[in-house]
C-alpha cells in the first residue's frame, strides 16, 4: 500500500500548505487585472480613466466641485483635477503612519462612499477604483489642496516612493489632481484614444448640468480632421435634453419636441432625469446611467422606465376608450423611441466591478413611480399628440402579433429566441432571398443604420465594442461570449461543426464599420470569426465589407462624397468650379452620419460600393497560415510578418 502511495505521489507531485499563496496589498490586481477592470484590452485601459473621472464627478454631483480638468499629454499620461474638497490627508486611525490618501490608493475596499455620510450618491461604491488605477499604473502622482496647503505623493506600480509631502501653501486652489500613466507591463503598447476620452468627457458633462469639464489634449495626439479639439470647455445647461437633440438631429419625429424632465425619488435622496424622442424609424434605443456611470447592459432602472411608459400608454388608451391599447407590450411602448435615462441613487448595486448593469431592486419601483405621473401629465397636456403616439404603439403591437401568429415564420421565431428587440432590427421579408444583415459597431452607429435601412430587406445588428478574437481564444471563451452567441443566433445557421448554410436567415452579411483604424480592427476580428467558424459562408461569397465615405464635400446644393484623402483631393480639382468655396466635412463615425447620407452612400444597393470577402479555396492552406500569423496566439509570428513587409508599406495610420 505504501509503495502504491509513493508511486502516485511521484506522478502527481506534492501539494501542501507551502503551495498556498496569499496575495497582499495590490498584488491581486496586478496578477488578475481582469477581475477588476475586465481585462487588459483597450476597453480595460479606458476603464482606468473612467474610474478617476467618476471620483471627480462624485464631488461635482455632491455639489462640492464646479469644474473638472482632463488633460491627455504625450507619453500616454492622463491628468484629472477637480476643485472639490480634496482627498483627506490626515493620518488614518486604523493604519499607523499612513495618511488617509495613501490608504485609499494602496488598499482595496477603502474609501468614503460606504456609509453614505460623505456622498449621498456616487459612482464609486466598492472602494477599489483609485487603488486599482494605482496598481495598474507604471507611475501615479497625486496632489491634494486642502485648507490652503498642497500635499503630494508619487507611486510606482502601486507602491509609494515616499511618504506624503507638504509642498507648501496655496491660496487659490483646492481639490485633487491625479496624474498617471498605465503600465506597459499590463497593457502592452495600448494608448489612450483622444476621441474615446473626449466622448467620455462630453457624456459626463451632459449628465451633470452644473459641472464644467475643461478638456485639453496634446496637439500632436489630436491628429488631422479636427474631430477631437485640442482644448474645449464642456458645459450643457440643458443636460440630457441637449444631448438627445444633438444625437437625433433632423430625424423625422412621430410627435414634435422631446419629453424631458427631472424628478426626485420618493423617500430617497436620489433623483432621475430623462429625455425621450419618438422617431419614425427608431428601434427602441435607451441609453442609461446610474450616478453618471454608463450602464450599457441596462438594469432595473430601465425596467422601471419601460413599466412607466407601458402603464401610461395603456391608461391613456383606456381613457380614450381604445380597446386595442390593451395589446401594447413594453416592447411596443419603447419600440419607437430614442431615450436617455440618468438615475442618481444612494448605494446602488451593480453587476460586477465594471458596473455595466444596475441590479438594485428598488430602482425599478422608484423610477416607475417618479415617471408614471409625469408621463400621464405629458399625455394629457396635448391629447392630439398623445393619440398619435398611442396609434404608433398600437401599430407596432399589431405588427408584432401578426408576425407571432404567422405559420411559416422561421425568421421571427429566431428573433424571439434572441430576446434582443432593442438590438437586432430584423427585416420584414420572410424568405432569405435578397435580404441583408448589417453588422455595425455600437448602438450609436446602429441607430443611424436602422433609420437608413430598407425595412423590408435590410436587418441591422449592433455589436458592443470589439468582439472576441476567435483565433487567439479558447473554445470555452468562444462558447461563453455573448456577442458572438447573439450573432450566431441571428444568422440562424449554426457555426463550426454544426454549420448548415441552408438555414442562413439572410442572403448576405455586410460588415459596416467606421472608416478609421478602430473600424478596420473590428472588421478584421469579424472576418476572422467568419473564416474560422462559418467558412462556407465566406467561400460561398456571402460576406461583404461596406465602404462608408470619410468626407462630404458641399458647394451650394451640390454634395459629393470621398472615400479617402486621395479621392477628396481629386474631387476638389474635378468636381467643382475652380476657386469655388467648398465646405469639407469629415465623418467622425457612422453614428454621426445623417441617416439620409448613410443610406445614399453606404446602404442603398443602387449607389453603394461593397467589397466581397474572398478566401481562395486553391490557396486555403496559405490563407489559414496568414490568419494564424496575424490573428493567432503567437505574437512572434506577427512580428515576423511586420519585419518582412514593413518596407512595402505606403500609407501608415498611427
Amino acid at each position: 500500500m505504501n509503495d502504491l502511495f509513493d508511486r502516485v505521489t511521484s506522478q502527481t507531485g506534492t501539494y501542501s500548505a507551502k503551495d498556498i499563496e496569499v496575495l497582499e496589498g495590490l498584488e491581486p490586481v496586478r496578477r488578475r487585472p481582469g477581475m477588476y477592470v475586465g481585462g487588459t484590452d483597450e476597453v480595460a485601459l479606458h476603464h482606468l480613466a473612467a474610474e478617476i473621472l467618476d471620483n471627480a464627478m462624485d464631488e461635482a454631483v455632491a455639489g462640492h466641485a464646479s469644474f473638472i480638468e482632463v488633460e491627455l499629454a504625450a507619453g500616454n499620461w492622463l491628468a484629472i483635477r477637480d476643485n472639490g474638497r480634496g482627498i483627506p490627508v490626515d493620518p488614518h486611525p486604523k493604519f499607523k503612519g499612513k495618511s488617509a490618501l495613501e490608504v485609499i490608493l494602496t488598499t482595496l475596499h477603502s474609501g468614503g462612499k460606504f456609509g453614505g455620510k460623505a456622498y449621498e450618491t456616487s459612482g464609486g461604491l466598492h472602494g477599489v477604483g483609485s487603488s486599482v488605477v494605482n496598481a495598474l499604473s507604471e507611475r501615479l502622482e497625486v496632489e491634494v489642496a486642502r485648507d490652503r496647503v498642497l500635499w503630494t505623493q508619487a507611486y510606482v506600480r502601486g507602491k509609494p516612493l515616499g511618504p506624503l509631502k507638504n509642498a507648501g501653501s496655496v491660496q487659490n486652489r483646492r481639490g485633487t489632481l491625479v496624474r498617471f500613466r498605465p503600465d506597459p507591463e499590463i497593457f502592452g503598447g495600448l494608448e489612450f484614444s483622444p476621441m474615446r476620452l473626449y466622448r467620455l468627457c462630453r457624456s459626463k458633462a451632459y449628465l451633470v448640468r452644473g459641472v464644467e469639464i475643461r478638456w485639453s489634449c496634446d496637439p500632436t495626439l489630436v491628429g488631422a480632421g479636427g474631430e477631437v479639439p485640442a482644448d474645449a470647455v464642456l458645459h450643457f445647461p440643458g443636460g440630457l435634453a441637449d444631448s438627445l437633440e444633438a444625437e437625433i438631429g433632423s430625424a423625422t419625429r412621430i410627435v414634435p419636441g422631446l419629453w424631458a424632465g427631472e424628478a426626485p425619488l420618493a423617500g430617497s435622496a436620489g433623483r432621475v432625469e430623462w429625455a425621450v424622442a419618438w422617431l419614425d424609424d427608431a428601434e427602441g434605443s435607451v441609453t442609461s446611467y446610474c450616478n453618471t456611470v454608463p450602464t450599457p447592459a441596462g438594469g432595473t432602472h430601465e425596467a422601471g422606465f419601460r413599466a412607466a411608459l407601458l402603464k401610461g400608454a395603456r391608461a391613456w388608451g383606456e381613457h380614450r376608450s381604445n380597446r386595442r391599447a390593451s395589446a401594447i407590450s413594453a416592447e411596443d411602448a419603447v419600440g419607437a423611441l430614442v431615450a436617455k435615462l440618468s438615475l442618481f441613487l444612494r448605494e446602488p448595486q451593480f453587476q460586477g466591478q465594471t458596473k455595466e448593469k444596475l441590479t438594485s431592486t428598488e430602482a425599478s419601483r422608484l423610477v416607475e413611480t417618479a415617471l408614471r405621473d409625469r408621463f400621464d401629465h405629458f399625455l394629457a397636456a396635448d391629447p392630439a399628440m398623445a393619440d398619435a403616439l398611442l396609434a404608433a404603439m398600437i401599430e407596432r403591437a399589431e405588427e408584432r402579433i401578426r408576425r407571432r401568429d404567422a405559420k411559416d415564420t422561421p425568421r421571427k421565431t429566431a428573433t424571439r429566441r434572441l430576446r434582443l428587440p432593442g438590438k437586432l432590427a430584423d427585416c420584414s421579408r420572410e424568405s432569405a432571398d435578397g435580404t441583408e444583415l448589417f453588422l455595425v459597431e455600437g448602438d450609436s452607429a446602429g441607430g443611424s443604420a436602422k433609420q437608413a435601412r430598407n425595412r423590408e430587406t435590410q436587418a441591422v445588428l449592433p455589436l458592443r465594442g470589439k468582439i472576441l478574437n476567435v483565433a487567439a481564444a479558447s473554445a470555452d471563451k468562444l462558447r461563453q461570449n455573448q456577442e458572438l452567441k447573439d450573432l450566431i443566433e441571428a444568422l440562424g445557421c449554426g457555426a463550426g461543426d454544426r454549420l448548415d448554410l441552408a438555414r442562413l436567415r439572410y442572403g448576405s452579411v455586410i460588415i459596416m464599420t467606421d472608416a478609421d483604424v478602430d473600424g478596420a480592427h473590428i472588421a478584421s476580428l469579424l472576418m476572422t470569426f467568419f473564416y474560422r467558424e462559418l467558412a462556407a459562408l465566406v467561400h460561398g461569397g456571402r460576406l461583404y465589407l461596406a465602404r462608408p465615405p470619410l468626407y462630404r464635400l458641399t458647394q451650394g446644393a451640390k454634395s459629393v462624397y470621398a472615400m479617402d484623402d486621395a479621392e477628396r483631393e481629386r474631387l476638389m480639382k474635378t468636381g467643382f468650379k475652380p476657386g469655388a468655396k467648398v465646405e469639407i466635412s469629415r465623418f467622425k463615425g457612422l453614428g454621426e452620419m445623417p441617416p439620409a447620407a448613410l443610406r445614399e452612400t453606404t446602404m442603398d444597393p443602387a449607389k453603394r460600393t461593397l467589397l466581397r470577402v474572398v478566401a481562395p479555396t486553391e490557396e486555403r492552406r496559405d490563407t489559414a497560415d496568414l490568419v494564424e500569423s496575424l490573428m493567432g496566439r503567437r505574437p512572434e509570428l506577427r512580428f515576423q510578418f511586420i519585419q518582412k513587409h514593413a518596407g512595402s508599406v505606403a500609407d501608415l495610420d498611427v
